[in-house]
């Protein structure tokens, strides 16, 4: 095949030559939201509709990781990076659609009052305890495995609470402005920003589902999951799916049993937008990413990131249910395949 159209690739179509091949790995590579909201579907997802072959856009030059970008950030080793530091800020991703931080709150320690203006905020406790203030929502005590989502221009705050510091995972849009309200101190200093004390619309109490059974919005489902207590002990009623979906963000609970990794010849997907990067919530869950010439494996609090390009799989390995949460700036998320054989 002639360099140019080595990556002629099928939307669709590929997959399901994939699946004929072997339905287990595929099944657990690229499983499905189980439920979405705001637009989500399996229709950009995993081929909805019709199957066609397609020339799509893909780099001659893989796409770098800048840091702080990198293909598997271990928890392990960001915790031993703030040894000995009771608050911190970890920048894990960079990208033109989403950015993340792991940051560690020491007992006391607080956001003060702030809300971002047109976007989306979503995080997931992963130690100690953080009092969450959501203007409009019952104040309530986030424990590891929380994931909680606030909507734009809905004010809140986050205090740690207890004796120990406590750690979450944060994502937010890209380059989204953060307001503070509290008038008595000026916000931390940010290079390239002056703070202006200007005047604003006031921020907006969220709107609830008063029917709901458990804290919903009205437009973007669910306040906070107890992840550890309502998917992993099976107490509901959350079990997989969207937990985040906007025009502008996508943060996606896929869980499954550990299967034997897919052989090397099934490259999975790629995306021409941007990043994918995942949360690991539970179990072990393995990587196969364009250029990276090892196996990734990664566990609970790990993070792992395919570049914009990339061909990438995931599948759940060891023993047991294995949980990742995928991570994009688009709820379609369309995914490219590689050729089917012969074609």
């Amino acid at each position: 095949m002639h360099a140019s159209m080595k990556f002629v690739v099928a939307v669709g179509l590929a997959f399901s030559a994939i699946a004929m091949a072997n339905p287990a790995a595929v099944d657990a590579q690229d499983a499905a939201p189980a439920g979405g909201r705001g637009g989500a579907s399996t229709a950009g997802r995993r081929g909805g509709g019709p199957q066609v072959l397609v020339w799509a856009p893909k780099p001659i030059q893989m796409t770098q990781y800048v840091a702080p970008n990198r293909p598997h950030w271990k928890l392990s080793d960001v915790l031993a990076m703030h040894a000995g530091q009771k608050s911190w800020r970890q920048p894990i991703i960079r990208d033109a659609l989403l950015e993340s931080d792991y940051v560690q709150m020491a007992p006391g320690d607080s956001t003060g009052r702030i809300y971002f203006g047109d976007d989306p905020y979503w995080f997931v406790v992963w130690d100690g305890q953080v009092r969450v203030a959501i203007n409009g929502v019952e104040p309530f005590v986030a424990s590891k495995g929380f994931m909680v989502q606030v909507p734009p221009r809905v004010d809140f705050s986050l205090e740690t609470v207890g004796t120990t510091p406590s750690l979450h995972y944060e994502m937010r849009i890209a380059n989204a402005p953060i307001f503070y309200m509290d008038m008595t101190h000026e916000p931390p200093a940010k290079a390239g920003v002056t703070w202006y004390k200007g005047s604003q619309i006031a921020p907006r109490p969220a709107q609830l589902d008063a029917a709901a059974a458990v804290p919903t919005y009205t437009s973007l489902g669910r306040v906070y999951v107890d992840f550890l207590k309502e998917v992993v002990a099976g107490a509901g009623p959350f079990r997989q799916g969207a937990f985040v979906s906007d025009d502008r963000s996508f943060f996606n609970v896929i869980r499954g049993p550990g299967a034997p990794p897919a052989p090397a010849t099934n490259l999975g997907h790629f995306h021409t937008y941007g990043t994918e990067s995942w949360f690991i919530a539970e179990g072990q869950i393995d990587y196969l990413i364009e250029g990276i010439p090892d196996l990734i494996s990664a566990f609970p609090g790990d993070i792992v990131t395919a570049a914009q390009g990339r061909f990438h799989r995931a599948s759940s390995g060891g023993q047991g249910q294995a949980t990742r949460i995928a991570t994009n700036g688009y709820p379609q998320g369309l995914h490219v395949y590689q050729t089917p054989a012969g074609q």
